[in-house]
């Protein structure tokens, strides 16, 4: 509801300032001025000058003057009225207060549409597209809407940025949030959705609409975050990389997710591989870790199975002290941060283990031997297949590799050859 508005010669803007001007603040979010807007505002901006007695009795009582309003706009139905204040407010009860509580007509406008926004968010804006933007399968004859190129032209916008709200709408209909365009004719009001739901139809990217932007809407949208910022950094790489150098918490994070994605990717595994094995302090570092990751695992096997292996590759089963120890050890480890370096606690648990597993077998007369056992047999087979591949097969010409050490080699491995094998002979419990 409109209200003509009194105003005492307090109330009026002195002539050299600028009064407000109207219209919903743009956003990032894809919201836009319609044109006419700031015209109309500007038109309504004045204050109406009107006496106490010329304000009809019915309209002073339905807007008291201590109650503020403004005309309703599109989406809202309510309207707050605009407070009507008289010489009488100013001298009465309060007198100063009173003038000071005056609000010109454009500023309730503004607060009032504010709070449209505030409520519905881009849906307002959405309703205006809905409602006289032509569907697909309407032709121009049929009704009075115009097409998205046409209502764009009217804005002052793109047509993009048109079909962006359409599109949301249009999703919105199909979950049943609001009305279909059909059933929409210019001008028409409707109950609008809350803001908070806006962000979930609309994408202010058109990004947003190919494959690659559906992968990171649908991804956004599992990890609880707006598509709309996970779109912006996807289109901009080199703001991201920047964040990632300048930034130890961006890095992490750019870290993390990567690991997360070579789980599923092996292309990009393949490529991280490669990037590692050409760089020289990667390569170092993942050696380093490496080692790191066998010895703790060398500790981890004696707590979970309670077996280990012995220095000749031997598999026993761990005594209670050293199982006790090797648990120690490794609680030690879980227990660091994942940002500290585990290569020293690592070493220092796998030298402790592997020290007591010596005694071990040096106390227990039967391992000791058996540990001798598997010791040489070990030797033995791979000096075997050792000597197995050595092959003068590919040699075509003994001279052209013939070298003096060659032979002198031969000899002494055959000296010792016969040796052991002698020995071998008088330890046989045939002999």
């Amino acid at each position: 509801m409109s209200v003509a508005t009194a105003h005492s010669a307090s109330a009026v803007p002195p002539a050299d300032e600028t009064p407000a001007t109207g219209g919903v603040p743009a956003q990032d979010e894809g919201i836009w001025v319609e044109p006419g807007a700031a015209d109309a505002g500007a038109a309504g901006a004045g204050p109406t000058e009107t006496s106490a007695g010329q304000v009809p009795a019915q309209v002073a009582a339905q807007a008291p003057a201590d109650e503020p309003a403004a005309p309703a706009v599109d989406g809202d139905t309510s309207a707050t009225p605009v407070a009507a204040v008289t010489t009488e407010d100013a001298e009465g009860p309060g007198g100063a207060e009173g003038v000071a509580d005056a609000v010109d007509e454009q500023v309730a406008r503004d607060a009032h549409d504010f709070g449209v926004y505030a409520r519905t968010g881009g849906w307002a804006f959405a309703l205006k597209v809905a409602r006289s933007v032509r569907p697909g399968g309407e032709l121009p004859g049929e009704t009075v809407k115009v097409s998205a190129k046409r209502f764009a032209e009217l804005a002052g916008c793109s047509a993009e940025r048109v079909m962006r709200y359409y599109k949301a709408w249009d999703r919105a209909a199909d979950d049943g949030m609001v009305p279909h365009f059909e059933a929409l004719a210019p001008g028409a009001e409707v109950d609008l959705p809350d803001s908070d739901v806006w962000l979930s139809y609309y994408s202010s990217r058109s990004s947003a609409t190919s494959d690659r932007g559906t992968a990171i809407t649908a991804a956004a949208e599992a990890e609880g975050i707006r598509p709309t910022k996970a779109l912006e950094v996807a289109e901009n790489p080199t703001a991201l990389r920047a964040a990632i150098l300048a930034d130890p918490s961006t890095a992490q994070a750019a870290r993390t997710a990567l690991l997360d994605r070579l789980k599923e990717d092996p292309s990009l595994q393949t490529e991280l591989a490669r990037d590692i094995a050409r760089t020289e302090e990667l390569k170092k570092a993942v050696a380093s870790e490496t080692q790191a990751a066998t010895r703790i695992g060398y500790v981890r096997q004696i707590v979970e199975n309670g077996q280990v292996k012995t220095p000749a590759g031997q598999v026993i089963d761990a005594p209670a002290e050293l199982r006790a120890e090797a648990e120690r050890h490794l609680s030690l480890i879980d227990e660091l941060d994942d940002d500290e370096d585990t290569g020293e606690w690592a070493t220092e648990a796998y030298d402790t283990v592997k020290e007591l597993v010596v005694q071990t077998v040096e106390s227990n007369p039967e391992l000791r031997v058996q540990e001798r056992r598997t010791k040489f047999y070990s030797s033995l087979q791979k000096a075997t297949k050792v000597f197995e591949e050595l092959t003068l097969d590919d040699a075509v010409d003994l001279d052209a590799i013939y070298e003096d050490d060659m032979l002198q080699r031969l000899e002494e491995l055959q000296e010792a050859l016969t040796t052991c094998i002698a020995a071998l002979r008088k330890a046989s419990p045939g002999d």
